[in-house]
């Protein structure tokens, strides 16, 4: 089955996401305790359940590169990481806003939901310091890959996290004992997730694209002036990319 370009991908992306912001003005109902504020919820949980389901991504791809020793692997682990990291600042700010509109405070200590995310999000951006602190590219990614591994075995926790917490602001989207959010709620939340997902998958295949091209450069500008070829930085796995292009990408 051909891949779909990134063009295509884009225009998908864009019109789920419009749809999913339509949905939530238009169609959602207003919540009966918090009133507008709380539509925040179909922006603010999407982000985090994609950021945290994006780290996981990392450490599958992370296990692979240590079985394979295939630098795509690495690079794609890294990328995953990126993504879910910036994503994971997204969710904080709307969590800080969605705190103080219905709390009056932008940050609760005792919530077990924030402060979770907020752990898992401070682990994974040491990430980086990581990969500066090594300069061996085979030791850089093998070391950032056990990383990768070790730091998604904390993931499943933010999920329990959820699950246990009593505040009522983080609802139970799915199956619950109080029979969850209502039909036309639970759909605008999964088009809204559906979107938020798609926007992470672009974005990944965006930057490695972008390193693919970064790195392919790189080469033909050496290769020009006669200079030892380079793989990439010794921070981002630029060389790590395939240098064949994606059909129907441009």
């Amino acid at each position: 089955m051909p891949r779909i370009g990134l063009r295509t991908f884009s225009i998908v992306t864009v019109g789920t996401l419009v749809g999913a912001f339509a949905l939530v003005f238009f169609y959602a109902p207003l919540d009966a305790d918090q009133g507008f504020i709380q539509k925040i919820f179909y922006l603010h949980v999407p982000l985090a359940i994609v950021s945290l389901v994006g780290f996981m991504v990392a450490a599958v791809h992370a296990i692979r590169h240590l079985r394979s020793g295939d630098p795509v692997h690495d690079a794609r682990s890294y990328v995953s990481i990126h993504m879910s990291v910036i994503f994971g600042v997204a969710v904080l700010v709307t969590g800080s806003i969605w705190a103080k509109a219905s709390w009056g405070k932008w940050w609760v200590w005792d919530e077990p939901t924030l402060v979770s995310f907020l752990i898992v999000f401070l682990l994974y951006a040491t990430y980086y310091p990581l990969r500066y602190a090594i300069d061996d590219r085979d030791r850089q990614a093998r070391y950032a890959s056990v990383f990768a591994i070790t730091a998604g075995a904390f993931v499943p926790l933010n999920f329990l996290a959820v699950r246990l917490a009593q505040s009522l602001v983080h609802p139970r989207v799915f199956a619950t004992a109080e029979g969850g959010l209502p039909g036309s709620m639970r759909f605008t939340f999964l088009v809204s997730l559906a979107g938020m997902a798609l926007l992470w998958m672009l974005l990944v295949r965006f930057e490695l694209a972008a390193k693919s091209a970064s790195a392919q450069l790189a080469r033909l500008r050496r290769a020009i002036e006669g200079a030892p070829v380079q793989t990439g930085s010794r921070i981002a796995p630029t060389g790590a990319i395939p240098a064949r292009p994606v059909p129907g990408e441009r």
